[in-house]
């Protein structure tokens, strides 16, 4: 186990920092990468390297910004769903329960 280490940082009067250089070096962190800080209860602050938002699914980002791109420029594509489509998306899903608050199965991590 490494032994812990206690660095310090001075704020400026715009409440900016310069992050220790072993501090960089433990996160991997470059010039312009992004720090996520988790406040715990007990005050305490967890910071880490925030991960890009298409890291979790970078093909899922990629569409959404060809998404993004086609709507912006080609606003006539869009259409309203039709009434025979509503009803067989809501008959595929009749009786399913979703709890977006569950944790996810090991299969679907």
């Amino acid at each position: 186990m490494t032994a812990r280490r206690e660095l310090e940082s001075t704020l400026t009067d715009r409440y900016q920092t310069t992050v220790p250089d072993p501090v960089r070096r433990a996160l991997k962190l470059g010039k312009r990468d992004r720090i996520r800080y988790v406040v715990r209860p007990d005050g305490a602050v967890l910071m880490t390297r925030a991960l890009p938002p298409e890291a979790d699914d970078p093909v899922l980002g990629k569409f959404l910004d060809f998404l993004a791109r086609d709507i912006a420029t080609q606003p006539g594509h869009i259409q309203a769903v039709g009434a025979k489509l509503a009803t067989r998306i809501r008959s595929l899903v009749r009786g399913v329960k979703v709890d977006l608050d569950a944790p996810l199965s090991a299969d679907d991590e």
